[in-house]
């Protein structure tokens, strides 16, 4: 099972983004951003803007665990 806060916190470090400037770019609060990187779900709407705003796509770790269920 993935956890998708954590592979957005480890994105925005390998990019050498901060914290504040994420939460800019997805217009948030940099407190719910640190709520965001503990969780392990997130809503979908969410997601794109992190996807966009990192330029990385997100989704391919869902499809990916999906893809490996036997």
């Amino acid at each position: 099972m993935i956890h998708i806060g954590q592979l957005i916190k480890e994105e925005m470090l390998r990019q050498e983004r901060t914290p504040a400037w994420l939460a800019r770019r997805i217009n948030c609060q940099r407190p719910n951003l640190y709520y965001i990187f503990s969780q392990p779900t997130i809503n979908t709407q969410l997601l794109i803007a992190i996807s966009k705003a990192l330029n990385k796509n997100f989704f391919k770790y869902y499809t990916d665990d999906v893809c490996d269920v036997k």
